[in-house]
């Protein structure tokens, strides 16, 4: 079959299309995947605090590791294919939502903090004085850890971004943990 491009698929194309490899290793749920740009890989990152490793070409696992510690949410690979990018699921108080981990050797290579979500907490006197409900003095505020419900890698440098839950995108660098560029919208809704 002749390679096509995702704006030319139509119906007739995709009803050929088959299974090329079923990876049984794993039954229970992926929480993300990633193809790596420019070698035959995939990686997953399952709700068991998993991060497996495959080879599509050949159907096969390569490498497992486990992450009990903060989980593994999100994924993708940086430019080296033993190298990705994870969010955490777990800890999230401690702001190390992002990971930078190596498949090769099993090691977290840098911790990016910087998703936050702030809530606002009432005092007693607040609660007992109506009038006074919004005045600073009356109100605490706490940061916690937000989820990352999106990681996508730069296809030109070491940068990826983030977007989280606490209504932002982020940009990083590899090389650094701080965030880089910082793009905020407050939610349009509001529960």
């Amino acid at each position: 079959m002749a390679v096509t491009s995702v704006s030319e698929l139509d119906d007739e194309t995709v009803r050929s299309m088959s299974v090329a490899a079923v990876f049984p290793d794993f039954g229970g749920k992926i929480n993300s995947i990633d193809f790596h740009r420019t070698s035959d890989l995939l990686v997953t990152a399952g709700d068991d605090d998993s991060v497996r490793l495959y080879d599509i070409v050949n159907a096969k696992l390569l490498k497992t590791t486990y992450h009990k510690k903060h989980g593994a949410d999100r994924i993708c690979f940086t430019h080296h294919p033993s190298s990705v990018v994870c969010s955490s699921k777990y800890n999230l108080e401690t702001g190390e939502s992002l990971r930078y981990l190596s498949m090769y050797d099993n090691r977290c290579l840098r911790y990016f903090k910087g998703h936050k979500e702030r809530f606002e907490k009432l005092s007693f006197h607040a609660l007992i004085s109506m009038m006074n409900l919004f005045h600073s003095a009356n109100v605490c505020r706490f940061y916690i850890s937000c989820r990352i419900v999106s990681l996508c890698m730069s296809p030109i440098n070491d940068s990826f971004m983030s977007g989280s839950l606490d209504h932002s995108v982020r940009i990083w660098d590899l090389r650094v943990n701080a965030c880089q560029l910082y793009c905020s919208q407050p939610p349009l809704f509001q529960s």
